[in-house]
């Protein structure tokens, strides 16, 4: 089976199952489904990032910040997140992600439902040839330096500066 003939939950814009498609019938669609983004860092605080290979039906030679992908059909987010982090860092053992929020992503012809978290992974990385061209762990600093400079996802994008607002409310709310 390819990616393209995973099954997906097809979903509304209150995130409540309304059909199921393979992924590359959802992709060229347009429909909505779930996706998990998790944040991975290692044990000195610098966060995984990778780009993704030339195959991926989404956004192909991108960078991410986060690793992540696709909630199967009757999968729950929380088992996506973490069956996602392990396959794409090539860890077993991994901790279960930390939930963050959830938020409705819409840009053009892509929309899904998506579930943030958090993971440290403190395990020596081994990603996913498949899904992963290259990759390094850099710190908060040096990941605003190629803001600019990289191609990102758009979704990772987007996510990356809620994240940002997210930790800065919860920051505020507990100063």
């Amino acid at each position: 089976m390819t990616p393209a003939d995973e099954i997906l939950d097809i979903v509304d814009e209150n995130d409540e199952v309304v059909g199921q498609a393979p992924r590359g019938e959802a992709t060229e669609r347009g429909l909505r489904h779930r996706c998990v983004f998790i944040e991975a860092r290692d044990a000195r605080g610098r966060l995984f990032v990778h780009r993704r290979t030339a195959t991926k039906l989404v956004f192909p030679s991108h960078h991410d910040m986060f690793v992540g992908g696709v909630v199967g059909a009757g999968e729950s987010y929380d088992e996506a997140a973490l069956r996602e982090a392990e396959e794409e860092l090539g860890v077993s053992g991994l901790p279960r992600p930390v939930p963050l929020f959830k938020y409705l992503f819409e840009s053009g012809r892509h929309t899904w439902w998506s579930k943030v978290y958090e993971v440290r992974c403190e395990l020596p990385v081994r990603p996913q040839p498949e899904e992963v061209a290259w990759h390094t762990f850099l710190t908060d600093a040096e990941l605003e330096e190629h803001l600019g400079r990289w191609t990102w996802v758009p979704d990772g994008l987007e996510t990356y500066h809620r994240l940002r607002e997210f930790r800065a409310a919860r920051a505020e709310a507990g100063a």
